[in-house]
């Protein structure tokens, strides 16, 4: 059984930055593909980006390139969401995912941001 566990969310003002964390457990952590997408009130989920198993690779929306950083700590089993120059527009839940493990794609419970303009 997968658990995907995320924490880090926060009110922060426009400009100011985050980290997210998700801490992984049920899977090996440096195989798989994983990622985080996010869900405005009343709008569906998006992607946010993704990461390879080794972290050689990641693939960000153009919403927040060159803004957000994914990254991976292998002795922790957690991935991270640096997140910096925070817009309004970037209040969301945020959701750890991983697309593909045991033929079934597994979510986190999320965790809330809040920019204040």
């Amino acid at each position: 059984q997968v658990q995907l566990v995320e924490s880090g969310g926060g009110l922060v003002q426009a400009g100011g930055s985050l980290r997210l964390s998700c801490a992984a457990s049920g899977l090996t952590f440096s195989t798989y593909i994983m990622g985080w997408f996010r869900q405005a009130s009343g709008k569906e989920r998006e992607f946010v980006v993704f990461i390879t198993g080794t972290g050689d690779n990641t693939y960000y929306a153009d919403s927040v390139k060159g803004r957000f950083t994914a990254s991976r700590n292998y002795a922790r089993n957690t991935l991270y969401l640096q997140m910096s120059s925070l817009k309004p527009e970037d209040t969301a839940r945020y959701y750890c995912h991983v697309p593909y493990y045991r033929g079934s794609e597994w979510w986190g419970q999320g965790t809330q941001v809040t920019v204040s303009s």
